[in-house]
């Protein structure tokens, strides 16, 4: 098959297609790449093209572990499917450290869509990437783009500490917590509430609910009070521009929804906010709105690259593996030896 029919396929919505695709991808096959550049070529419907992609929206969903993601990303299908809508879902998991591969298999909670041919249902590796997005992640979602699904929902690891990336790769960014768990102090820690377009207080059938709710309208208050003082400082005479980051797009009335993902409780209300923060979306520059996403992706590529680059160089036989060894018979440390490792791999690029 010419890589010309499998970007007919592709964008004609061939499951088939779609998957081998995606696995060449993940497996790196040869010619794969090529048939990724010609599916995102100009006028095509990929992450880099501005937001929302033509006839499809990405929605990041991301929270700690525990808050009931995946339970909300099937609520979400169900919603979407109601509504005759073809529903992409990536679904990152901690990679095997092994293998590498996804290790929890979040479909496996998505069972009851196996079997719908409007849902395609993908779990893929981590792979260490630090803002819980990995290099495969976003190829999986530019596919099914291309693929002409309608809703493309990434579901993050879950660490609760590195999911921000999502922020730059999704059109809308969902943060998922629960009450009486101190999702509120996480929260904190981590800026997820800097990343946050929708707040979702997942299981608010618990006691607290309601307390929850009030702590997070507080610090969205916070919030609030910190961009507007930031902006003051840009309007500055010799103040450099922020456009192009992240919080310029970002709503200063972040809305908060309850849900109960098991029952579907609050669901609708979820979706009016996340179509609410599209249409608001349509008023910002799409330069602006692509150059985030396209920086993102930009960046897997290369975090992707060097991680290959440094395996290949610990390998047996590597030009990193004398390094490891000077570094564990404690004749070199181990930041002399980055720095060499380093100087190395700057000569292959």
């Amino acid at each position: 098959m010419t890589d010309a029919d499998r970007v007919r396929r592709v964008r004609g919505g061939d499951r088939r297609a779609i998957a081998a695709l995606i696995r060449d991808l993940d497996d790196d096959r040869a010619g794969a790449r090529d048939v990724l550049r010609a599916l995102q070529a100009p006028g095509a419907a990929d992450l880099s093209q501005g937001i929302p992609s033509p006839g499809g929206i990405v929605v990041g969903i991301t929270g700690g572990p525990g808050a009931g993601k995946s339970s909300l990303v099937d609520a979400l299908i169900t919603h979407a499917r109601a509504h005759h809508q073809r529903v992409g879902v990536v679904a990152v998991d901690p990679s095997s450290p092994r293998g590498g591969g996804a290790v929890l298999g979040d479909r496996v909670r998505m069972q009851r869509h196996a079997t719908d041919e409007g849902v395609f249902i993908r779990s893929v590796a981590s792979r260490g990437a630090p803002g819980g997005l990995s290099r495969s992640a976003m190829d999986v979602a530019a596919v099914l783009l291309a693929g002409s699904f309608s809703r493309i929902l990434i579901e993050t690891v879950g660490v609760g500490q590195s999911e921000v990336e999502v922020a730059a790769a999704a059109d809308v960014t969902v943060v998922v917590m629960t009450p009486g768990l101190g999702d509120d102090v996480q929260t904190l820690k981590a800026g997820i509430l800097e990343i946050a377009d929708v707040l979702v207080l997942n299981k608010a059938d618990r006691p607290g609910a309601e307390a929850a709710v009030r702590d997070l309208q507080a610090m969205l208050s916070l919030r609030h009070a910190s961009a507007s003082r930031s902006a003051l400082a840009e309007a500055e005479p010799g103040a450099e521009s922020a456009s192009g980051s992240a919080s310029d797009s970002r709503p200063a009335d972040v809305p908060i929804v309850k849900t109960v993902a098991l029952t579907g409780q609050g669901v609708d209300e979820l979706v009016a906010a996340i179509d609410g923060v599209i249409l608001a979306r349509t008023l910002v520059p799409e330069g602006q709105r692509g150059r985030r996403r396209a920086e993102a992706r930009i960046r897997a590529v290369v975090m992707a690259r060097t991680d290959a680059a440094v395996r290949a160089a610990f390998a047996p036989g590597g030009s990193g593996a004398s390094l490891a060894d000077d570094v564990a018979a404690l004749k070199l440390d181990p930041e002399t030896a980055a720095n060499v490792l380093m100087t190395h791999l700057r000569g292959g690029y």
